[in-house]
């Protein structure tokens, strides 16, 4: 009498295969999840800067180190041409105070950050704060370029 190697469920050497052949796979390909996330990363990379600039203008340069702030501020935008820009919507300089009013969270207390090209007219960017401030907004400053940066 011959007593046989192989195990209970067929003897072919293998643990839980089926009579049919077909094994369930266990694992999970994660091989095509990481191309996807690759893809997103370079996406994501390359378009991040992109988001950050509204109105093309120059700014002048400065000494000044840059203000910290943990949340986006309002920004108004003076380009060369004289356009004032909320945030960037073009607007009138009739209507900018009172868009300012309706959008801000804070009341007066919000800081609006003023970017008026290097080519423009003094007198505007002068005309555009000057009706900030006599609404009643005290949080204003300007944007430049620092020095360093070219």
């Amino acid at each position: 009498m011959a007593v046989g190697v192989g195990h209970f469920n067929g003897g072919n050497g293998r643990r839980g295969r089926k009579r049919n052949g077909y094994v369930p796979m266990a694992e999970i390909n994660v091989t095509p999840f990481v191309d996807v996330m690759l893809v997103l990363l370079i996406i994501f990379m390359v378009a991040a800067p992109l988001l950050t600039v509204g109105v093309p203008i120059e700014l002048p340069e400065t000494q000044a180190k840059a203000l910290e702030g943990d949340k986006e501020p309002l920004t108004v935008t003076v380009s060369p041409e004289g356009q004032i820009f909320l945030q960037e919507t073009e607007v009138d300089l009739d209507t900018l105070v009172p868009k300012l009013i309706a959008i801000t969270d804070s009341g007066y207390d919000e800081r609006i950050y003023v970017r008026g090209d290097r080519n423009v007219n003094y007198g505007t960017v002068m005309q555009v704060m000057g009706a900030m401030n006599a609404a009643g907004f005290r949080r204003i400053g300007l944007v430049t370029d620092s020095e360093d940066k070219r």
